[in-house]
């Protein structure tokens, strides 16, 4: 049999019409092997089950290990010859790693080597510090170190005594004027600083603001802003005449009409629309049944089997491309 004579045969679309628990009895199956008669290999396998895929003989179900499996089938030895720990140390949830510490370990004396190791790093002989390791070390209250004598004898310079003093409001600062609030909203703390024990926090306020009267003018702006209670209009009113027999202006109707479709603007097609008996009664031209054919290839386990399927024809070497294709084929220059 020639490989042209091989077809594969199509499977129909098995769902198409299957809906609910039919499609998913389909989708449960399990997969099909896609292989044909002519490049099957092996046995006939089943996905989805625990069965091996070549069967176990009898000769090796009842044949004895030889020694070299049983050495290499035992698990490693533990060397330390059992934990030096206990498993728990560093789990979760436990106060301390460290270990507990045995009595021979305690009196043991350290060698000359692990006094060596113990000994902290020590600075070069050339290293000179310029304070106090401890003065910015931790827990030290203050980084202040000594001050010498001469240095709390020396005069002061006037320099110095500007820089110290501290900086003073301008000559026409005013401070804010005290407003009038209750005692009681103020910390006893505050008020005995700023105004004595036995003093209230009130503004003084002259003779002369307690016994004016407002300007005309200040009375007309403190008034509030007045308007009116609603409903400002009845939702009927009378429409008079004029407006009844008024007639729109040619500018007033262009600007009334509604936003257009351009021209040739098609609308959306309905979902479902009439066939007409023509379409329905009519036949297909032999071209149109040629056309709708599927293109029937051959998969790669049968193209895998041809000699000729890469090579190139006399024909096709010897052809010439049309004046069309070489323009086509020109690069785009830009």
């Amino acid at each position: 049999m020639t490989m042209a004579a091989v077809q594969i045969e199509r499977r129909p679309n098995s769902r198409r019409g299957l809906r609910g628990m039919d499609r998913i009895y389909e989708l449960a199956q399990p997969k099909e092997s896609k292989c044909i008669w002519l490049t099957s290999f092996g046995p006939n396998m089943v996905w989805g089950n625990q069965e091996p895929m070549w069967p176990i003989p009898p000769g090796a179900l009842k044949s004895a290990a030889t020694p070299r499996l049983e050495s290499l089938s035992e698990p490693k030895r533990n060397l330390i010859g059992g934990l030096n720990r206990p498993a728990f140390v560093y789990s979760c949830g436990r106060e301390s790693v460290i270990l507990k510490v045995s009595p021979f370990a305690k009196q043991a004396s350290a060698t000359g080597r692990v006094d060596y190791l113990s000994n902290h790093k020590r600075p070069p002989t050339e290293f000179k510090e310029d304070r106090r390791e401890h003065t910015f070390s931790c827990g030290r209250q203050s980084p202040i170190w000594n001050v010498t004598d001469p240095a709390r004898k020396a005069a002061e310079r006037e320099r110095i005594e500007s820089l110290a003093r501290p900086k003073t409001p301008h000559r026409e600062f005013l401070p804010a004027r005290e407003v009038a609030f209750p005692v009681r909203l103020v910390s006893l703390e505050y008020r005995d600083q700023k105004f004595g024990s036995n003093q209230e926090i009130e503004t003084k306020v002259s003779k002369a603001a307690m016994s004016s009267s407002a300007t005309p003018r200040l009375e007309h702006l403190a008034r509030p802003k007045s308007r009116p209670d609603g409903p400002f209009r009845e939702p009927m009113w009378p429409v008079s005449k004029s407006a009844r027999v008024a007639t729109a202006t040619p500018r007033q109707i262009e600007l009334a009409k509604a936003k257009s479709v351009s021209d040739g603007y098609l609308p959306a097609r309905t979902i479902e629309w009439p066939v007409s008996k023509a379409a329905r009664k009519s036949v297909a031209t032999p071209r149109t049944d040629e056309l709708s054919r599927p293109i029937i290839r051959a998969t790669m386990d049968h193209v895998q089997f041809n000699p000729d399927a890469f090579i190139v024809s006399e024909a096709a070497k010897k052809a010439r491309c049309s004046a069309r294709i070489e323009e086509l084929s020109q690069p785009l220059q830009r």
